[in-house]
């Protein structure tokens, strides 16, 4: 589907220069002098460079519509993590830099995701806001410490490492935000 330049929006993904890319900043301008103007930060979303753009209202770009599908994750096989579609039982298996290390840690037998594919390829992956992890190390809860923006560090399953408050201790578990890492709540 194509649409002009200055239509672009954060979150679009459009295909410039032979490849994917997706619009994470679009400034829309309006000069005393010449015609409006988008200025958009592209970052391209099989190799993660980023491009900053100029297209005017008379460029013509291709949107992408991304197709989603829901997956399973299964079970890490070496530098592979395995996934399963939820529809048609077909397993795919990616790279771990496809996920990326950090973002991997937070993958447990059964976790539903969403794979972002275009044209049979998987280029994007969405993984839950929130999981639960299992606090395997951290400092021993000392009495009396309460005060309210002390934290503590603490290793999760995974070995994803935070930041959790004083009151929690090892064995519990606890909601982290898969987005950054911090403490949320502890688990019900």
């Amino acid at each position: 589907m194509k649409i002009n330049g200055n239509e672009i929006k954060p979150g679009n993904v459009i295909k410039h220069q032979d490849t994917l890319w997706v619009a994470v900043k679009a400034d829309h301008v309006k000069p005393g002098k010449g015609g409006a103007f988008a200025q958009v930060e592209l970052k391209n979303l099989l190799d993660g460079r980023k491009l900053n753009e100029r297209f005017r209202s008379a460029d013509k770009v291709e949107k992408v519509r991304l197709e989603q599908k829901d997956h399973q994750f299964l079970y890490p096989e070496g530098e592979m993590l395995v996934f399963m579609d939820t529809e048609n039982y077909e397993q795919t298996s990616l790279p771990i830099d496809f996920v990326g290390e950090d973002r991997a840690a937070y993958l447990t037998d059964g976790m539903m995701v969403v794979l972002e594919i275009y044209e049979e390829k998987p280029i994007g992956i969405e993984l839950p806001k929130h999981v639960e992890l299992e606090v395997i190390e951290t400092e021993p809860v000392v009495k009396g410490q309460t005060a309210a923006n002390s934290f503590k560090p603490a290793i999760l399953t995974g070995n994803v490492r935070t930041a959790v408050p004083p009151f929690v201790g090892v064995g519990e578990r606890i909601v982290v935000a898969t987005e950054d890492g911090s403490y949320v709540r502890r688990a019900e």
